[in-house]
């Protein structure tokens, strides 16, 4: 497997400000750092400076993480859009909110939680979001100054809708006849980039979230011919890697679904192709923001963080998408420029999980961290990527199903009982599951601490989508 982390080659560095205390002084208030917010929808760890696909290309994803720290074991604290993101933006696990799939509305449940953004423009900052930060239709007006979506995008020619080779059952990808301004990512970064040229009388939280790579993969043809079908390299699963996988992880797995329509349609080349493809897209709108940025009046003190809400299965283990517990579904880039703080050129292979994204913003911004937040601010790893860290990565698929992400092991338990044990350090593509070796039991006793004690019971579900989506399209759209 390509779960090697290759070295960041240090590309440009910052300037620095001081940091800011909770009661920063009039001065202080006056300098305290901008945050560039930027989400990237469905991005898993295909990404050149993380090692996790060989043949990726993305140039401004890489140097974006050679400015700063890169953590290079960070995971998200649930394997979909809304319950990683609902529980990122409010420092609230799934386990405790009870909200774990994409149909739960997580405000309902949580009407009085101040979020990421609400606790900034409490403490003096404008925070403004443009394309998906929230998932779906449950954005959150009250977290926003102002908020604007990222519109439609062009539709693909009759010959690629006929393409026997452009999708596969659900998963969909294909070449458009298009040019990158043609695109609602191309849009949103347009946007961000007017607000980076604006006059600013107070600091700002932008937030910029981007929908590729998620499905449709459909992108203009150009990102596709830097991907030529016939030197795919494929991802490395071995046909009994679910031999020893207990029932419950096989369920989430579903290998007589997308795998095997990919597999009996012969595409599996066609799909990563545009997988790939998808992402260099992402990461050429995401050039294009930095390349504002430090053109703009912002960028010595403004703070880029760079996240992806999940990772994304392309037939390891036999799975397609997201929503499992392994490597490939929990892992995604985690990326921090903080000016003073961080220095360039860091790595950090501790195990962090983005329920420390609000504390860490919170403690960068001078805001107060609410009692309510259950993580942990990764300053000190800002600081010092090697620096001593006693935290797992926990991450929670659908009510008391849990990985814990060590630096050495990947221990998943699910609702009834059954266990899942990987040892990084011999078995980095999680092919031999050592649950019942007895020699293990200790580490499984210990790693098993790490799990959540609360497991709130499922939060409400939309009532068909129908009408949350309604609400969700309120917000401008971006001509």
């Amino acid at each position: 497997m390509w779960r090697c982390l290759r070295v960041v080659v240090v590309l440009c560095g910052v300037i620095g400000l001081p940091a800011f205390a909770a009661h920063a002084s009039p001065a202080q208030e006056a300098a305290r750092p901008n945050v560039l917010f930027i989400a990237v929808d469905d991005l898993n760890d295909w990404v050149h400076c993380l090692g996790g696909h060989p043949d990726v290309k993305t140039p401004n994803l890489d140097r974006l993480a050679a400015r700063g720290v890169l953590f290079a074991n960070a995971h998200c604290a649930a394997p979909a859009c809304n319950p990683s993101r609902a529980a990122l933006m409010t420092g609230v696990r799934p386990s405790t909110s009870g909200v774990y799939h994409n149909s739960q509305p997580w405000r309902p449940v949580m009407p009085d939680i101040v979020t990421l953004p609400q606790l900034l423009m409490n403490h003096g900052y404008r925070a403004v979001a443009g394309g998906k930060i929230y998932h779906g239709g449950f954005n959150d007006s009250a977290s926003w100054n102002e908020s604007v979506s990222k519109g439609s995008d062009p539709q693909p020619s009759r010959e690629v809708r006929n393409d026997l080779h452009s999708s596969a059952g659900g998963i969909v990808w294909g070449r458009l006849d298009a040019r990158d301004e043609d695109l609602g990512d191309y849009r949103i970064v347009s946007w961000a980039i007017e607000q980076l040229n604006q006059p600013q009388d107070q600091p700002f939280f932008l937030a910029c979230g981007l929908a590729r790579p998620h499905m449709p993969w459909q992108v203009p043809q150009k990102y596709y011919d830097m991907y030529p079908v016939d030197k795919i390299t494929l991802p490395q699963a071995p046909e009994n890697d679910l031999d020893d996988v207990p029932a419950a992880g096989r369920r989430m797995a579903k290998p007589e679904g997308d795998h095997a329509t990919i597999i009996q349609t012969d595409n599996w080349r066609y799909a990563v192709q545009g997988y790939l493809a998808a992402i260099s897209f992402a990461d050429a709108q995401i050039g294009r923001l930095i390349d504002a940025l430090d053109a703009s009046p912002h960028r010595n003190n403004t703070i880029v963080m760079l996240w992806g809400d999940h990772g994304w299965h392309l037939g390891e283990k036999q799975h397609w998408r997201k929503f499992a517990l392994w490597e490939e579904a929990t892992r995604a880039p985690l990326m921090v420029v903080a000016p003073g703080v961080t220095k360039a050129g860091g790595v950090c292979e501790r195990p962090v999980d983005f329920m420390s994204i609000y504390p860490t913003l919170a403690d960068l911004c001078g805001a107060p961290r609410p009692e309510h937040v259950e993580g942990v601010s990764l300053r000190p790893l800002l600081e010092n990527p090697k620096a001593e860290w006693k935290h797992a990565a926990v991450t929670t698929h659908g009510r008391d199903n849990h990985a814990v992400r060590t630096q050495r092991w990947r221990y998943i338990r699910y609702a009834d009982g059954s266990e899942e044990l990987y040892d990084h350090t011999a078995d980095p593509a999680e092919w031999s599951n050592l649950a019942d070796a007895p020699q293990h039991a200790a580490v499984k006793q210990e790693l098993a601490l790490h799990l959540p004690k609360k497991n709130a019971p499922d939060a409400p579900h939309a009532p068909g989508d129908g009408p949350a989506k309604k609400k969700g399209r309120r917000a401008n759209k971006v001509r």
